[in-house]
């Protein structure tokens, strides 16, 4: 209770803006923008004349100065590229803002391509030379460690940059394609007895309306709309997946087609293996969970239609004002360092809330550099789900802020652990609602929300991996798109069991997942960051305080270190079938609970 009140004090006199400051980046962006590249092509210059220095056998010093010049360049682009990025944020339709995006991409671009043999030096630099020069190198040593995991993977200086030449006209032009193909669809649905068009976003919304005969009509909508498309689509597909494995397993010579993601990722192969394993396995847990939803949502037969059909107690709205006290609270109960960090983001106006017409879809946080405020844009419409997803970017924007002691090139988490401290925001929120709520309808509105999210971002992801890698091997034996199709409507009724029906149509649901086009084998991030969390989570539980100082230090140390490492300082082994099992113990413990409910 004393921790609540001085919550209240705290948070009492913070004045919530709804739009963002974008001038702590750079001083007139525009205006000056060709003197920041120039300013940075200065530096740039100076790399380049240090090139016949580049010796196996340099002093740790001249490496170091070298070193100094490529953060200095990094810090600058990425200042300048986020700038471009938020400002197009702001409003989509805005042409100067488009256009100066474009140009600061083309600029920035140049720029990496001519620090291009600065990497491929190094990667062929001998062992006991680059045991040496890193062992100066201070926080920059996982930095250079990291590019040198690829040296079995690179190709030579010229061919690389055909490599980068060709993905420019190759696999990023098709990719745009098909952005401009899908995101150019128009829907139309009949809402309150008035047919409506709308885009794809507003079409998504309605899957989880109150109403059955609404969330059944959006779906359908969805792939009247989409299955012409299917033989454009698959054929687009087919393609970058066969360019993807020219790349990555003939030319790079990876294993496997994931193991080109596995190497970024810094994740062993087994541990990924594992991971979908377990995921596979604990599939019948949400096949329980979407039973008893269909007893509590009153839906007679469950079927893919109906999984996001919202809780009755799931009406409520809340001021953003208000939203942001919530979230701060949450974070306080746990950590009053991390709620200062968060409290820091909206008293600076790095946060970008409300939805606005124009505006970017979605939301996100952009940790720009180290020292840095994040920059965190919402788009609050009000719902309790809003309220989740803005602990969700504070998390990251907190993460960042732990780890501002790192380099530029060191203080961004790998991706594994980028999700971390954003889920971890999310849980802190979500049990500091529970304890607080003695109604249970609201506690279990609360539970099927949180099982709805968390379904989403763990057991979805994964089988879209587990379609993936059956695709790609399928794609590489001359399948066709109908029948990547159907391998798609064969993992998802394995996934849903007998527990839900799922119609034909959803075979084409693939079609419509960015990230299988654009990022092959991305999404088990997402599973392996929630999972990961929930875990934690469950260690929290059971060591309590004494586990705060060990979390924060995981967020501090940034992406300094490998996931091994890091992980392994709280005892975890990713490899280990038992650690991802916890973290399923922990979503059964909820759905358990869910059940006590209806008691």
């Amino acid at each position: 209770m004393i921790v609540r009140r001085q919550v209240r004090q705290k948070t009492a006199s913070l004045v919530v803006s709804d739009r963002w400051n974008l001038t702590h980046l750079v001083k007139s962006p525009v205006h000056n923008f060709e003197k920041h590249v120039e300013a940075l092509e200065t530096l740039v210059v100076q790399v380049e004349s240090a090139r016949p220095r580049l010796q196996p056998a340099m002093a740790g010093a001249d490496f170091r100065s070298i070193l100094k010049l490529t953060e200095s360049i990094a810090d600058g682009a990425a200042r300048l590229g986020a700038f471009a990025y938020l400002w197009f944020s702001e409003n989509t339709a805005q042409t100067k803002a488009r256009s100066f995006k474009s140009q600061v991409e083309q600029r920035l671009t140049a720029i990496h391509n001519r620090l291009l043999f600065l990497d491929l030096w190094w990667q062929g630099v001998d062992p006991e030379n680059a045991a040496r020069l890193m062992a100066d190198a201070g926080d920059l040593r996982y930095h250079l460690e990291t590019i040198r995991r690829y040296t079995p993977h690179t190709l030579s200086e010229p061919e690389e940059k055909i490599v980068n030449l060709k993905n420019v006209t190759g696999r990023n032009a098709l990719n745009t394609l098909y952005d401009v193909v899908t995101n150019g669809l128009r829907f139309t649905m009949k809402i309150g007895g008035k047919t409506r068009a709308m885009n794809r976003e507003e079409l998504m919304s309605h899957v989880r309306s109150p109403k059955a005969s609404i969330r059944q009509t959006a779906y359908e909508e969805l792939y009247r709309v989409f299955s012409p498309h299917h033989d454009l689509l698959g054929e687009i597909y087919r393609t970058l997946v066969s360019d993807w494995k020219s790349e990555n397993v003939e030319l790079r010579r990876f294993a496997s087609p994931i193991a080109a993601r596995n190497l970024g990722n810094d994740v062993p192969d087994q541990a990924v293996d594992v991971l979908l394993a377990v995921c596979a396995k604990n599939a019948q847990t949400f096949q329980t969970y979407f039973k008893l939803k269909a007893r509590i949502c009153r839906i007679s037969s469950m079927n893919r239609y109906h999984i996001y059909a919202p809780h009755r107690a799931d009406t409520k709205k809340y001021g953003y004002a208000d939203a942001v006290n919530m979230v701060l609270e949450a974070y306080r109960g746990f950590s009053p360092q991390l709620a200062d960090l968060a409290e820091q983001v909206v008293r600076e106006r790095h946060i970008d809330g409300p939805t606005r017409l124009g505006k970017l879809g979605g939301a996100y946080c952009y940790s720009v550099v180290p020292g840095l405020t994040p920059y965190v844009m919402l788009n609050f419409t009000g719902e309790a789900r809003d309220i989740a997803t803005m602990a969700h970017e504070l998390g990251h924007a907190v993460h960042g802020m732990m780890a501002k002691n790192h380099s530029v090139f060191t203080f961004h988490s790998t991706l594994p652990l980028a999700e971390t401290a954003s889920v971890f925001g999310e849980r802190i929120l979500s049990d500091t609602l529970l304890s607080n709520e003695r109604n249970k309808a609201v506690r279990q509105g609360l539970l099927v929300s949180q099982l709805d999210d968390i379904y989403a971002t763990v057991l979805r992801q994964a089988y879209f991996i587990r379609f993936e890698n059956r695709a790609h091997h399928m794609v590489a034996d001359g399948a066709t798109g109908d029948q990547l199709a159907h391998a798609y409507l064969a993992e998802l009724r394995q996934q849903f069991g007998k527990a839900v029906r799922v119609p034909d149509e959803f075979q084409w649901e693939w079609l419509m997942i960015p990230h299988l086009f654009a990022s092959p084998f991305y999404c088990y991030a997402y599973s392996f960051g929630n999972l990961l969390v929930l875990a934690l989570y469950r260690m929290y539980k059971e060591q309590g305080e004494s586990f705060v100082p060990k979390y924060l230090d995981l967020l501090a140390t940034g992406g300094s270190q490998s996931p091994h490492d890091i992980l392994s300082k709280l005892g975890v082994d990713m490899t280990s079938e038992s650690f991802w099992q916890s973290g399923f113990d922990t979503i059964k413990d909820m759905v358990r609970q869910l059940e006590e409910t209806l008691s």
